[in-house]
């Protein structure tokens, strides 16, 4: 793995997936007691629908998720974390506000970004209506199975992760776009993840690079050592 030459800004911001949350993503696993002991300064984002952020019902409410993210940046660059919708999300943000970047590990998205699965997110949002309407949520299919599940987590709010699902779709992300994101970017994707591959993503930055974690689904990602290590070591947060 290459390192850029660079010393890597003293803050880390910390951003989770859809039917996450600060706490249930970073906290819980120990990651940002790791970050600390290397030495960072951390923040964590709870985005909107999600944590400790306001749950509105209305999709319409989830049009920009960035302004949770914009609100959390201090005046200066730093290093920022993401995990599937949250790695989105920071992707949406470095590209409207790319000085406000030093370095960014965005996991858990790669073909998605380019060519999205709408057949997928239909299914998910369909099984996210029958676990409102009392079905089980193990009768659904594998996929919306799983993220009816993760939707199903305490502190969680059904309504709110589905109409999160169901948010109007912002700016298209393109390799145009993306070139502006100049800070180094590392892109970290399980080959079991339904988003693999992420060649293509981490090759449109201009100093992107690609970790690829063997044997790792999508919901294992910000569980896996693999993670960690390249992670904490692209931050400058190894011991």
């Amino acid at each position: 793995m290459e390192t850029p030459d660079t010393e890597p800004a003293d803050t880390v911001i910390l951003v989770h997936g859809w039917g996450g949350s600060f706490e249930a993503t970073w906290q819980r696993n120990g990651f940002t007691a790791l970050l600390e002991d290397g030495g960072k300064e951390v923040v964590g984002v709870d985005l909107l629908g999600h944590g400790t952020a306001p749950k509105p019902h209305d999709p319409a409410e989830y049009a920009d998720l960035t302004t949770r993210v914009i609100d959390a940046l201090p005046d200066r660059p730093v290093c920022a974390i993401g995990f599937s919708l949250g790695a989105l999300t920071l992707l949406r943000t470095a590209i409207q506000h790319p000085e406000r970047f030093d370095r960014l590990v965005l996991a858990g998205i790669g073909r998605n970004v380019f060519e999205p699965d709408h057949s997928g997110s239909t299914a998910i949002v369909d099984g996210l209506r029958a676990l409102i309407d009392g079905a089980d949520a193990a009768s659904l299919g594998q996929i919306p199975r799983l993220f009816a599940q993760y939707a199903e987590q305490p502190g969680n709010d059904v309504e709110a992760l589905l109409a999160v699902m169901e948010r109007p779709a912002g700016f298209e992300i393109d390799a145009a776009g993306i070139s502006g994101v100049t800070c180094p970017v590392m892109i970290v994707v399980g080959e079991n993840d339904f988003v693999y591959p992420a060649d293509d993503l981490a090759a449109a930055f201009p100093n992107g690079q690609l970790v690829t974690l063997s044997r790792t689904d999508h919901f294992a990602t910000t569980e896996s050592f693999g993670f960690y290590d390249a992670a904490l070591e692209f931050v400058g947060a190894l011991p």
